[in-house]
């Protein structure tokens, strides 16, 4: 071959030959173990980074409190700089401590602060060290996490309970927190409500003050899981993921934008928790286990329990007129409690015009109802301002205050109150009055004559159950879309024209007529079915047209409602199947109301069988468990409601009468 040739040939192999060259090199590197002497990448992360906060006016120290069995507490202090001789408001949470002190990323104390269970306007204004602390088994804590945790006993055989941890917490806080005064208030909403009350059994002597707030008091007769027997089956996913995972990580899921659909298409409670797994997470077993009202839940009853307790701490209980999920726990302790308060200056009781939480929050409206004041600023500034500096501030004035402060709807107006239920500051009493529900669909004060039709009577589908509100069904939840808070604020016009509800209307009021206290419905009612639900539902309706705000015009304001399972008619703890088309009465009480229904307004009551899918569906069949009811236990029966005689059916009310 000629070199020119070559010299071509080379030029055009050169290419072919560096890439295998490439190649062959590269393997031998990816291949061959790293020379022993080759550095490493530093990470760029410290191995503990320590924030500088020297600009900061408060300071945060995160601890781990030790409890009398060994088990550390993780608990946020946060010091305002500067402060000396300061008291301590504390709060024990499930709900992340450190997400509660971190809402903002802020030097500044308030911005940090302001969110779910902190007055901040308190905590500001009264110079207090805020401690909030994880209870055992929830985020940064250690142990192990029992829903809403009994005292040791016969349901909790540790040496360990609520009562015991806020105590040790109490004691170290005093012993190790140099800027403090010695004295600690516990307060909080809700789970966190039910934590100070639990702080009364057996106090910590530098336990001043307690102030639950819409607490979790008893979980079967009316807050958070049961209603007279009816299950509140919205909750299941709070329970999902309250106890699922420690950090509440894992999330319930659903297959529907609508919570009716949902519900409906698992059938009962049960097969739906069970699709989800729901059986590996202890509280549920324990509530199906448990549908009635036995020894499980009467002793984990609070207000049963502080009864049965010397009174040494003084106590504000708040209450929410419209809390959509513990109505039931407020008054319930107040009732249980205060007469043991011989002095009248330990026991307290706020009611304002709320939904659950509202009055740490803008307390100016609730869904279309407008108060002209934000009530809630109001509670924080004049009501629990005052009465927490009277007993943790030293040198403090005593605060001026009622026994009870009471909005009072309808006229948007504060009352201060000897007592509850009292009506009025002086002069006047409370007369329990039958409102009738009449033939004719009347509300009427009359009771019945002879003659009048002996019942109007409806038909119960749980094919088709009376939703509670406007559908899609939202889940429950305070965020974006949901409006969860509001529901029973909603205007009730959608149900009364159901076919499945019956509604008895008074004629237009003439004076004003204010109610304080708790109705009671008495329902004289038989269904064709072995068991039923009631629904109760006390109603203000507005004017046909209302100045001013035009959509109030002709709105039906639920004042009080609630739902009795009619299994549990002669006892809530042994469930009995009801004889069919026997005129039964069903009596029980509806929520505590503070309620002015002005001249030109009516009364009216409605009743139906369902409250879905808030509540789970009665199938209507007597059955053992309804969590396990079965797709052929669903049936259809007819309703009547009675009103004779001798068979009459009405709702007392505890109107205010005035000399």
């Amino acid at each position: 071959m000629k070199p020119i040739h070559c010299v071509r040939m080379l030029a055009l192999l050169a290419p072919l030959l560096g890439a295998l060259l490439f190649v062959e090199t590269l393997s031998a590197q990816t291949s061959a173990p790293p020379p022993a002497t080759q550095a490493g990448l530093p990470s760029e992360t410290p191995a503990k980074f320590q924030p500088v906060t020297d600009s900061f006016d408060y300071t945060r120290r995160d601890v781990m409190i030790p409890m009398r069995d060994g088990v550390k507490l993780h608990t946020v202090i946060l010091v305002p700089k500067g402060v000396k001789g300061a008291p301590i408001l504390l709060t024990r949470t499930p709900y992340n401590a450190t997400e509660q002190t971190s809402h903002s990323a802020s030097s500044h104390l308030g911005p940090a602060l302001s969110g779910y269970d902190n007055p901040t306007e308190v905590i500001l204004e009264g110079g207090y060290i805020r401690v909030v602390q994880d209870v055992r088994g929830k985020y940064d804590s250690e142990g192990d996490y029992v829903m809403n945790r009994p005292l040791r006993g016969p349901l909790n055989p540790t040496s360990v309970d609520h009562s015991t941890d806020t105590y040790d917490t109490i004691d170290w806080l005093v012993k190790n927190v140099p800027e403090s005064n010695g004295k600690v208030g516990i307060l909080g909403i809700s789970y966190d409500g039910f934590t100070p009350l639990m702080a009364l059994i057996n106090p910590h002597p530098a336990l001043k003050v307690s102030v639950p707030m819409n607490p979790m008091v008893d979980g079967w007769m009316g807050d958070d899981w049961f209603h007279y027997g009816a299950f509140r089956q919205q909750n299941m996913p709070y329970i999902y993921e309250q106890e699922a995972t420690r950090d509440n990580r894992a999330k319930w899921w659903t297959s529907r934008f609508d919570d009716y659909d949902e519900f409906m298409q698992a059938g009962s409670a049960g097969e739906l928790g069970r699709r989800h797994g729901l059986e590996q997470v202890g509280f549920w077993r324990k509530i199906l286990e448990h549908p009635s009202y036995d020894a499980f839940w009467r002793a984990q009853a609070m207000d049963q329990i502080l009864a049965a307790q010397p009174l040494k701490i003084p106590v504000m209980l708040v209450d929410s007129l419209w809390d959509q999920e513990d109505i039931y726990g407020a008054i319930a302790v107040y009732k249980a409690i205060k007469p043991k308060d011989t002095g009248n200056d330990k026991v307290f009781l706020v009611m304002g015009p709320w939904h659950h939480g509202q009055e740490i929050g803008d307390g100016g409206a609730l869904g279309a109802l407008k108060f002209n004041s934000d009530t809630a600023l109001y509670f924080r500034r004049e009501i629990l301002g005052p009465f927490l500096a009277q007993y943790l501030k030293d040198g403090a004035p005593k605060a001026d205050l009622p026994t009870v402060s009471a909005f009072e709807s309808g006229t948007n107006t504060w009352r201060r109150l000897p007592s509850w239920p009292a009506g009025c500051a002086s002069g006047c009493s409370i007369r329990p009055t039958p409102l009738h529900l009449a033939a004719g669909l009347k509300a009427s004060f009359a009771p019945p004559k002879p003659g009048d039709a002996a019942f109007d009577e409806y038909v119960s589908d749980p094919a088709k159950p009376a939703p509670f509100r406007a559908r899609p069904s939202q889940p429950i939840g305070y965020s974006g879309r949901l409006t969860w808070s509001q529901w029973l604020v909603d205007d009730q016009r959608e149900a009364s024209g159901r076919p499945d509800v019956v509604v008895f209307v008074s004629d237009v009021l003439a004076a004003t007529l204010k109610i304080s206290g708790q109705p009671v419905a008495n329902l004289l009612a038989s269904t064709s079915g072995t068991d039923s639900d009631w629904v109760v539902k006390l109603i203000d309706v507005y004017p046909d047209e209302v100045a001013g705000q035009p959509s109030l015009g002709g709105y039906q304001l639920m004042v009080s409602a609630d739902v009795f399972r009619g299994r549990y008619r002669e006892s809530f703890e042994t469930p009995k199947p009801i004889a069919p088309d026997k005129p039964l009465l069903y009596r029980f009480n509806l929520p505590t109301a503070n309620h002015v229904f002005l001249p030109g307004h009516r009364l009216m009551v409605q009743v139906q069988s369902s409250w879905f899918p808030l509540y789970d569906r009665n199938p209507q069949t007597f059955v053992p468990n309804i969590f396990w009811a079965k797709p052929g236990d669903y049936r259809k029966a007819v309703q009547r409601i009675y009103h004779t005689p001798g068979e009459d059916s009405f709702i007392e009310l505890p109107l205010v009468v005035t000399p």
